[in-house]
């Protein structure tokens, strides 16, 4: 086989493993991580052996589907910072997103019960990439004087991350977007 065809072989398996990663994250939201395979692979448009062959089992698939979606929310900041109409809009747009990567991440403890040494390693690489990430969007904030000085990037990941954890709940009438903007609110200066 030539390098030609090697390397779009290998193209070609990224852009199936990002289409199953990207997939499989839209079918976690809706079904939990315990959704059937076939809906995956169906999401995906691709075939049932393509799934087993980039993750050989539920845990594997769910673990990148985490690894993922950090690196998509870690990415996301400096981009969002550049593009948005302001730095607390950034934010608002970052936390939008990290909102939806945490709907994706319930289940995931469950998923990993046989490795709890993976999962504390998933939460290092959790705070490792999204804490920088946000502290650079609150302190452009800052510095356009738009949110109050106080609030760090660790203690509002926190507070998000409890806020979501709510939506796990089956009350209708919570509705965590609307209390991640309460909570944005009260960052502003």
């Amino acid at each position: 086989m030539s390098t030609t065809a090697n390397s779009a072989k290998r193209a070609d398996a990224r852009r199936n493993e990002r289409a199953l990663l990207d997939a499989a994250a839209s079918v976690f939201v809706t079904d939990g991580v315990d959704a059937p395979v076939r809906r995956i692979a169906a999401e995906a448009g691709v075939g049932m052996g393509t799934i087993y062959r980039h993750f050989p089992s539920r845990a594997d698939l769910v673990v990148a589907v985490y690894r993922h979606q950090v690196d998509a929310c870690a990415e996301a900041g400096p981009t969002l910072l550049g593009t948005a109409t302001s730095p607390s809009a950034a934010l608002r747009q970052w936390v939008d997103l990290f909102a939806d990567f945490l709907t994706t991440k319930h289940g995931l403890a469950a998923a990993m019960r046989n490795d709890p040494d993976g999962f504390t390693a998933l939460h290092a690489l959790f705070l490792d990439r999204l804490v920088p990430v946000l502290a650079d969007i609150l302190s452009a904030a800052r510095n356009a004087g738009e949110v109050t000085a106080d609030v760090s990037a660790y203690q509002l990941i926190r507070a998000i991350g409890d806020i979501c954890a709510g939506a796990e709940l089956v009350d209708p009438a919570y509705d965590a977007r609307l209390t991640i903007r309460l909570l944005l609110d009260g960052c502003r200066r």
